[in-house]
């Protein structure tokens, strides 16, 4: 992935497919995109970047701890992100990543 400044186009067509966490010392968790939201941009100053989130799914019953995982997309390559626990339930656990 390069420097650039990340955006929810850059995600919004990757909804339904698979990320892995890939990190030595990390479990090998396999995570779905399942949602990729934008946020109200209403006080977003001009020239910045409108806010967004994703949600991921894994179906492992781990709970991870939020911090910056290494993911890695099959065609977005790796991408650091900080993901946040928000749910688990009988389907598996839930990740949050905000971006501001």
């Amino acid at each position: 992935m390069d420097l650039r400044q990340l955006a929810h186009a850059d995600f919004s067509d990757k909804v339904g497919q698979e990320f892995c966490i890939d990190q030595p010392g990390v479990p090998a968790i396999p995570l779905r995109l399942a949602e990729a939201e934008t946020a109200n941009a209403r006080y977003v100053p001009k020239g910045m970047r409108s806010p967004f989130s994703l949600i991921f799914r894994a179906s492992d019953p781990r709970v991870l701890p939020q911090r910056i995982y290494r993911l890695q997309h099959r065609t977005f390559g790796a991408l650091d992100v900080f993901l946040v626990p928000i749910g688990k339930d009988a389907g598996g656990v839930i990740y949050q990543a905000t971006f501001n």
